[in-house]
């Protein structure tokens, strides 16, 4: 998801052309040393994971990971990337959330507490796909307040439940019309294990990173709070469940 999201439009949509510019993302990406993982990763289990069923009681297996990462390119220089996953959260959810940054001024007088508010597209990957579009805008007959709208598109209300194929069904038409596009080329999994091997070693390492522990239903340790909470940023949940 990050290389769909990070990478640079493609000369044409052929599988060798789109998984080229995905590699590119990946050779982009800062690699993280000891120090760097400490700084930018969240490893965490739910509590009562090691009651589980045929879990070692001093389990060390994460249930849960949240990592930035910073693209050294010319489009994303200087942009966090914030990643995370985990089993036992808040509700099944997978989105994309690309958060704006503020135009260098404002043309509207607003009130300085609306200044540092940002426009935010959200993409529903499941269970409800589609997309949410939140903006800032005026409020009408007052000169210094803005509000902010959303603007909701969800397949299945627009296009019935049935409108979008299942996952492993794309991909089976796919594999047998020969289009490789959806697929993960070798050196693409490759590249993509120079990234993460570091941060595993360091996790598992003897004096490694600790495990942090959250409760079952909720969105992660309070850690992951902390990690986007040095940057002045929270986790977004903008699509909503229906």
């Amino acid at each position: 998801l990050l290389s769909l999201v990070a990478m640079e439009p493609p000369a044409s949509y052929a599988a060798d052309d789109l998984r080229n510019e995905k590699v590119k993302v990946l050779k982009s990406i800062r690699p993280m040393g000891r120090a760097q993982v400490a700084m930018n990763t969240v490893r965490g289990q739910y509590a009562g994971y090691r009651a589980e069923p045929g879990v070692a009681a001093q389990s060390q297996t994460e249930t849960y990971a949240a990592v930035r990462f910073f693209i050294e390119n010319w489009r994303w220089q200087g942009v966090p990337f914030y990643l995370r996953s985990g089993k036992r959260m808040a509700r099944r959810s997978s989105e994309i959330i690309i958060q704006f940054k503020s135009t260098p001024q404002l043309s509207l007088p607003v009130h300085s507490a609306q200044t540092g508010a940002r426009n935010i597209l959200s993409m529903c990957l499941q269970p409800h796909e589609g997309m949410h579009l939140r903006i800032q805008a005026k409020t009408p007959h007052n000169v210094a307040d803005v509000g902010e709208v959303d603007f909701a598109f969800h397949y299945d209300e627009t296009f019935g439940v049935s409108a979008i194929p299942e996952a492993y069904e794309r991909l089976l038409l796919d594999a047998v019309r020969g289009d490789a596009s959806l697929f993960t080329r070798s050196d693409r999994t490759e590249l993509a294990w120079t990234l993460l091997d570091p941060i595993l070693d360091a996790w598992h390492a003897p004096d490694g990173q600790p495990l942090c522990f959250y409760a079952p239903g909720s969105w992660g340790p309070l850690e992951a709070d902390d990690l986007l909470g040095r940057d002045g940023r929270d986790w977004l949940v903008q699509c909503k469940q229906h």
